[in-house]
């Protein structure tokens, strides 16, 4: 399955971030229906969009993003069609370990998001080309 890695203006990523919102519907094995809109946490690094399962790889719907590799988001009343892209490496991480903790501070499910479990399974969503 080809993907474009085309980026969200950075007019988008603010209405998305600001409007804390994001559902997430990776494609099911079908490849053709979206999944159930998941509503996920979402960090601006960089001017790229992440995400993290909070119940790390095993979660469902991170299972059917990182295998499709495509879906939907909605968010900040838009409905977006978008790639999935798992991410690893260190120095990408503390950035996005570091976005959580300023946007989330408040939270008490913070610590958890920064964690080991949800780190490996943290997603890049760009735009698809449809």
């Amino acid at each position: 399955m080809s993907t474009s890695n085309k980026k969200f203006t950075s007019n988008e990523l603010n209405h998305i971030d600001k409007a804390n919102d994001l559902k997430i519907s990776p494609f099911r094995e079908d490849g053709v229906t979206y999944g159930t809109p998941t509503w996920i946490w979402e960090v601006v690094v960089e001017g790229d969009l992440y995400v993290r399962a909070y119940n790390g790889a095993s979660s469902r719907w991170y299972q059917s993003a990182i295998k499709q590799r495509a879906g939907r988001i909605h968010a900040a009343g838009m409905i977006k069609e978008v790639a999935f892209e798992p991410i690893e490496g260190n120095d990408i991480n503390a950035q996005i370990d570091k976005a959580y903790k300023k946007k989330y501070s408040n939270s008490p499910y913070t610590a958890h998001m920064i964690g080991s479990r949800a780190k490996s399974a943290t997603v890049k969503i760009t735009l698809k080309d449809v």
